[in-house]
């Protein structure tokens, strides 16, 4: 299973469109917020499965707050952030993911890129397709093979 990961668009889509034309064919997309009321328009982009949480900035949406599902055997724990203090550390979203069992756990909002893993779990920020704040300020997103009984293969890419 191919799986593109994004956040932060802010309405701003041109990045992401790019980007789906360039990693066709996925099998799942997965947005972590602050979208701004670009759901439906985001949703039509693709044709798989998405899914997607609200970010700190998407205030008239009716998008969860967090989201868990399965994929190819592994426990997914899905989010912002912002709930969970990410700007400090990942230390609060961390301990949440690990109460809900997930084996990775993603989120957005800070803008900045990160993929580790820590106790068997992985974390994955893909950064800001749109506005990225890490060092060179490219636009990151991450694609993520998955496949079961095999650990994931987790590539941040940038535009």
């Amino acid at each position: 299973m191919r799986v593109l990961i994004v956040s932060d668009t802010h309405r701003s889509l041109r990045n992401l469109e790019q980007v789906i034309e360039r990693e066709k064919p996925v099998d799942m997309l997965i947005h972590l917020g602050d979208v701004e009321g670009a759901e439906d328009y985001i949703k039509a982009l693709v044709d798989c499965p998405v899914h997607m949480v609200g970010g700190n900035n998407d205030f008239i949406s009716d998008l969860p707050r967090e989201e868990e599902f399965a994929a190819e055997g592994r426990r997914i724990f899905i989010t912002h952030g912002h709930y969970y203090y990410v700007s400090m550390d990942e230390e609060k979203l961390k301990e949440a993911a690990r109460r809900r069992g997930a084996d990775i756990v993603m989120y957005g909002h800070t803008h900045r890129p990160c993929c580790h893993e820590d106790q068997g779990m992985f974390i994955l920020n893909p950064g800001s397709i749109a506005y990225p704040r890490q060092m060179g300020r490219q636009a990151s997103y991450i694609v993520m093979e998955l496949l079961e009984g095999q650990p994931p293969k987790v590539e941040v890419r940038f535009v």
